[in-house]
């Protein structure tokens, strides 16, 4: 092939007559010329200088040998953009020289059936005695893979909310002793991300329609036992089937979700239904607990306020326009958004699909989703820790 792009390039004859001497057709000849020189190079480079050719050629095989040595510098390039693509799942735009080094081993490796050491070592911009280090470690082996492969079923388990606190507990359950670092690091390495917070939008806010009682609670979520504070809201998702609506009663003791209830309209059946089931959590007990809200209509209306008076419950409302009043069921809220809402993509899901998608991460939060403060178990696991629960 070199040959007779040569020769076409210092003819002295027709293109054909070159072709016909090697044995090929004109469009091979010049393809031929296109693969070593490019497009851009003249299939002809008459000789000014009939007593140089010898220069001539040295010149043409100099500037095959640039194309040549180009093409392979672009292939390589290439290829450890692919081999970062497959093995370590990183995007084609990725910088290379941006790898760990242990990434950069790892495509080297990939690679040496193809390249010398010596340019892949240039390419990425690593040091010789780095590769070989990493190398062996390689070798040893990965004495985390177990684990590796652990946390991320408990974080897939778990709605991909778990931090690295709650999975070191989680491990921690299962008899694996390792620290918070080495779960921090794991986690990167496993591109396992938590979901960041974002803000909520409804308000149930309709104005001053009926006396406000005195904030008790105060913005002290604290409580000694179960059924001395219970905190209530309501939350709006909107997906694209419509709207749908969670009224919760939360328990300060533990942060479990006492009753529930979810619709598409935030109106007094929706509140009254919620606290009704709350109720009957206490009817044969003597607990009477303070139920705090913000100054929702929902709270005001006068089937809410039946309700509270015939169970003898103490009502408690937050400061207008004040959500840090009721904190602790803001949080339970942006928890569930995090973990479940947002990470989602709902455009195919209906109403009755979401409701009961919403209903089964409440029952997850209470019997499974663990807290650190509560000694890493779940509201219901801590009650039967204490005897509370059977």
């Amino acid at each position: 092939m070199q040959a007779g792009v040569m020769e076409l390039c210092t003819r002295e004859e027709s293109a054909q007559a070159v072709a016909d001497k090697f044995g090929v057709c004109r469009p091979t000849l010049y393809n031929w010329k296109n693969q070593l020189l490019g497009r851009e190079a003249p299939a002809s480079m008459k000789r000014t200088n009939p007593s140089s050719p010898s220069q001539e050629r040295d010149e043409l095989e100099r500037q095959v040998d640039s194309l040549r040595r180009e093409v392979k510098q672009l292939r390589l390039e290439q290829d450890l953009l692919n081999k970062a693509n497959e093995l370590l799942k990183k995007g084609l735009g990725v910088d290379l020289q941006l790898l760990s080094n242990r990434e950069k081993t790892l495509l080297i490796d990939a690679l040496r059936e193809h390249y010398g050491l010596p340019e892949l070592l240039a390419q990425l911009d690593l040091a010789r005695s780095s590769y070989f280090y990493h190398r062996a470690r390689a070798a040893v082996g990965d004495k985390y893979l177990e684990v590796r492969q652990t946390i991320t079923d408990i974080f897939e388990s778990n709605h991909r909310c778990y931090g690295y606190r709650r999975l070191q507990a989680s491990l921690t359950r299962q008899d694996v002793t390792i620290s918070e670092k080495v779960v921090q690091r794991l986690m990167k390495q496993e591109s396992l991300v938590v979901p960041k917070p974002r803000k909520r939008r409804y308000a149930s806010y309709l104005g001053e329609i009926s006396p406000a009682p005195e904030n008790l609670i105060n913005r002290d979520f604290q409580a000694a036992v179960p059924n001395e504070k219970w905190l209530t809201d309501i939350t709006e998702f909107q997906i694209p089937a419509g709207k749908v609506y969670l009224s919760p009663i939360i328990d300060c003791f533990d942060g479990m979700v006492v009753s529930w209830t979810i619709g598409t309209s935030p109106d007094a059946e929706l509140v009254n239904t919620m606290l009704d089931a709350a109720i009957e959590t206490v009817a044969e007990t003597t607990d009477r607990p303070v139920v705090h809200s913000d100054r929702g209509g929902h709270y005001r209306w006068p089937g809410w306020l039946s309700r509270m008076s015939d169970a003898n419950f103490t009502r408690s409302m937050s400061r207008k326009a004040c959500s840090p009043d009721n904190a602790a069921c803001e949080g339970f809220f942006g928890r569930l958004k995090n973990e479940l809402f947002y990470p989602q993509d709902w455009k195919n899901a209906t109403i009755e699909q979401f409701i009961e998608a919403v209903d089964l991460y409440i029952r997850w939060y209470n019997e499974k989703r663990i807290k650190i403060s509560l000694g890493s178990l779940s509201p219901i696991e801590y009650r039967v820790s204490l005897g509370l629960a059977a």
